[in-house]
């Protein structure tokens, strides 16, 4: 029997096991490890709702932008969110530190913590006041990270009566400046929970970089966030190997960082102790990260308009980028015979020898995205501020980049 069908023999034997709903790939990084001394928080959002989309809210205290579920009208949930303070939150679901009676909804709090945070706190610890606060069982089972402008970093496992801290920046606790989760808490019970595989192939990626100083918003989207390396089968999707003529371009999905179920990827670059909260930039992808392309979105006058692409079109309530994305991965996950077929995807058409896979076409787009964006942001930040129309000018040109390349992608109604 050949390597590539017992590689597939394996898989199948895990895939047996029922995916939890939610499941997401997450880091919290301290300014320390990164080239600029700004501190990050990445979440790979993984659910049952694909459509996502970018929503300013008019906090009372704090006012904030965030990922929440399109078409939903009033949300009280945000998933990945940064506010006026620049205090920044994010969780993944752990699925190991609470005993879930039948029919409980496990971490039914997490969306509505999140937003709540989000319009008070400003710092890591209101955070940690918030929820000592919090009334009892608070219905939350989450790793929560949260960055703020002092360049605090630090993940929270939550729990329904208490938590536990892990500081990115405490040697101690992070030797190597970060603090990665996926879908199990440290201080939850061992050998269970979900995301084991998928924590392996983030942490094997980050500790290097964290070494080298190469942890950037675009390294973590490019390089995390469309990772196809699978740590325990031994393989890299990328490397060419299960491509045609190889094989017939055809693999399972599962347990990589990206999956069908991935609906957003977003990095939230803070800003240094002293800067300016309002220079917080969330890099944002929508939809299934390997045929996205990012956009960077900030707070600043986002009361008055926010990126047409990531917003929610008035018309049809959902992002033209997000459906882009989920369109195209309904090609890639394209069989539909039997119970099962969805696990599988056509990896020819993200990814292929001749170069012209979704995920290769569109990497020069967002690439141009990067780099169109720094020189503005480099301006801003030796100003002090970000510049109302230059930010404006930024959006418009942005928009025009990515409709003139992705524009036979885009939906018809844009």
């Amino acid at each position: 029997m050949s390597r590539f069908a017992y590689l597939l023999m394996a898989i199948v034997a895990v895939i047996s096991v029922n995916r939890p709903a939610s499941a997401c790939t997450a880091a919290v990084i301290s300014g320390k490890v990164t080239p600029d001394g700004r501190p990050l928080l990445w979440k790979n959002r993984d659910c049952g709702f694909p459509q996502n989309s970018v929503k300013f809210f008019q906090g009372g205290k704090y006012s904030f932008i965030g990922i929440v579920n399109s078409g939903v009208k009033d949300p009280d949930e945000v998933w990945i969110g940064t506010n006026s303070a620049g205090f920044s939150i994010m969780n993944t679901q752990s699925y190991n530190l609470e005993e879930v009676g039948p029919g409980e909804e496990r971490g039914a709090a997490n969306g509505r913590i999140m937003c709540m945070a989000l319009e008070i706190c400003a710092t890591v610890e209101d955070f940690r006041h918030f929820l000592d606060t919090l009334s009892k069982p608070s219905m939350i089972e989450a790793n929560i990270g949260v960055i703020d402008a002092a360049g605090g970093a630090v993940m929270f496992e939550v729990g329904y009566y208490g938590y536990v801290e892990y500081d990115a920046n405490d040697p101690a606790v992070a030797p190597h400046g970060y603090v990665a989760r996926s879908n199990y808490s440290f201080s939850g019970g061992v050998n269970t929970g979900s995301g084991q595989v998928r924590y392996m192939a983030e942490d094997q990626l980050l500790m290097p970089a964290a070494g080298m100083g190469i942890i950037t918003p675009q390294w973590i989207l490019g390089e995390v966030a469309r990772s196809f390396r699978h740590p325990l089968l031994g393989i890299d999707l990328r490397s060419g190997d299960f491509n045609r003529p190889h094989t017939t371009g055809w693999f399972l999905d599962y347990d990589f960082i990206p999956r069908r179920t991935t609906s957003s990827s977003v990095v939230v670059q803070g800003v240094m102790p002293g800067e300016n909260p309002e220079l917080t930039v969330m890099w944002t992808v929508l939809g299934y990260t390997p045929t996205g392309v990012v956009m960077p979105v900030l707070l600043k006058d986002a009361s008055s308009g926010l990126p047409s692409l990531v917003a929610e079109n008035p018309e049809t309530g959902l992002s033209p980028l997000c459906v882009m994305s989920q369109n195209l991965a309904s090609e890639v996950f394209s069989y539909d015979q039997g119970n099962g077929s969805e696990k599988y995807m056509y990896w020819e058409a993200l990814y292929n020898l001749d170069g012209d896979g979704y995920m290769q076409q569109l990497a020069p787009v967002e690439e141009a995205v990067f780099e169109a964006s720094r020189p503005v942001l480099d301006s801003w930040r030796a100003a002090g501020r970000v510049d109302s129309g230059e930010l404006k000018d930024l959006y418009s040109g942005l928009d025009s980049l990515i409709r003139e390349a992705c524009g036979r992608y885009l939906p018809d109604n844009e």
